[in-house]
């Protein structure tokens, strides 16, 4: 007896996008950037390269749709802790601390995707990263510069600076106590140059 059987072209039918994206951003902040392979990324997916590229474009295609899911979803909410009416000094220790929680919060996708891709060494990926960690500055920065002018540049620089350091160290697998402790640290000379 011969069976004859139809395959249809294309993505399964069952393929969700934003389900694939959620996917992908697993295995983005696993691995890093580079060390994630189309052939990975269609294998994690259950489609097939054609299919992939169709969906997304390209692989930095689809990690700027990550980014974007990673900015809603993810990243440290810094418009909220920072319009909070208090001492900026407090809001910011307060930024570094939710830093070292989160980036620590799963020990299989440590640190912080958007810092981690902006070291990548594919160059639209890369800029895709570098746009969202200016973003993030400029945020600090304006939220320093509300209120301490002359203070901005140098005090953004500081917390970012040390964010990307938690960053770093939570990927090379620092305790969230460790991470913490620094954060604190950080804290407690941010309360020192800006006093209440």
């Amino acid at each position: 007896m011969t069976t004859d059987i139809l395959r249809t072209r294309g993505r399964p039918r069952g393929f969700d996008p934003e389900e694939a994206v959620a996917t992908a951003q697993r295995l983005f902040h696993e691995r890093g950037y580079d060390a994630v392979s189309v052939a990975d990324l269609t294998k994690a997916l259950g489609i097939n390269p054609p299919s992939f590229y169709a969906a997304f474009g390209s692989k930095a295609g689809l990690y700027a749709r990550i980014l974007d899911r990673y900015a809603e979803t993810g990243a440290i909410p810094l418009m909220e802790i920072l319009g909070v009416d208090r001492p900026l000094a407090v809001s910011l220790a307060e930024v570094l601390e939710q830093a070292a929680r989160s980036y620590a919060a799963d020990p299989t996708a440590t640190g912080c995707l958007v810092l981690e891709g902006t070291r990548c060494n594919d160059p639209q990926a890369r800029d895709a990263a570098c746009g969202f960690h200016v973003a993030a500055q400029d945020v600090i920065r304006r939220a320093i510069a509300e209120r301490y002018p002359q203070d901005a540049d140098r005090l953004a620089d500081f917390v970012c600076t040390t964010m990307a350091g938690l960053s770093a160290s939570a990927r090379h697998g620092q305790s969230l106590d460790r991470l913490l402790a620094t954060a604190r640290l950080a804290g407690m000379a941010l309360k020192q140059a800006l006093p209440a």
